[in-house]
């Protein structure tokens, strides 16, 4: 297997990570994640997001996080964005990047946001073309690339398939995870 020269490691604890707690996180805790995260040399931490409260309650924080973190040069501080409310929130707080998100599997995409991949990534086309026109990075995750819990096995084909619609809106990096852990380094190659 050949290895890559460098990878780039993305934390998401701040956001993926306290998404789903129940009991509520005060801003001050996350703020002090973010920024042991940078000061341990993560150069890019996802904040925060700016979906909706209703649907995810322990980010309704993210644009006090944005705004009381200590940026330290070099580090890229990300958001999810969702949508165009996302991205108004996202360029408010100053984020570096902006985070959009697909699924390889269908099943995922319609459990998950309840609509189907094509659609989907038409979503964030506006998000996109906003934050190239305001000098924001733009980064996309691909979910369920090597698995899906409600239909199984994802094919390659899928994966490629999406990502290049990532690509053909401009993002500046593409992630292909493995959101449920079933991956191997045969799999993954």
């Amino acid at each position: 297997m050949k290895y890559p020269k460098h990878v780039n490691l993305v934390e998401v604890g701040p956001r993926d990570g306290l998404q789903n707690e129940k009991q509520e996180i005060p801003a001050a805790i996350k703020i002090e994640l973010v920024n042991r995260l940078s000061d341990a040399g993560f150069r890019n931490v996802e904040s925060g997001s700016f979906v909706s409260p209703k649907w995810v309650p322990q980010m309704a924080t993210s644009a006090e996080v944005m705004a009381r973190i200590t940026r330290k040069p070099g580090v890229i501080y990300s958001v999810l964005t969702p949508n165009m409310k996302g991205f108004e929130g996202a360029l408010a707080a100053g984020a570096n990047e902006v985070v959009i998100f697909g699924a390889a599997s269908e099943a995922f995409s319609q459990k998950n946001i309840n609509c189907s991949i094509a659609e989907s990534i038409e979503r964030f086309r506006p998000v996109a073309e906003a934050a190239k026109a305001n000098n924001m990075r733009v980064r996309a995750a691909v979910s369920c690339a090597l698995g899906c819990p409600y239909q199984g096995e994802v094919s390659i084909d899928s994966v490629v398939d999406c990502v290049r619609r990532f690509a053909d809106l401009g993002c500046d990096d593409i992630g292909v995870a493995d959101t449920i852990g079933v991956g191997t380094p045969a799999r993954v190659s």
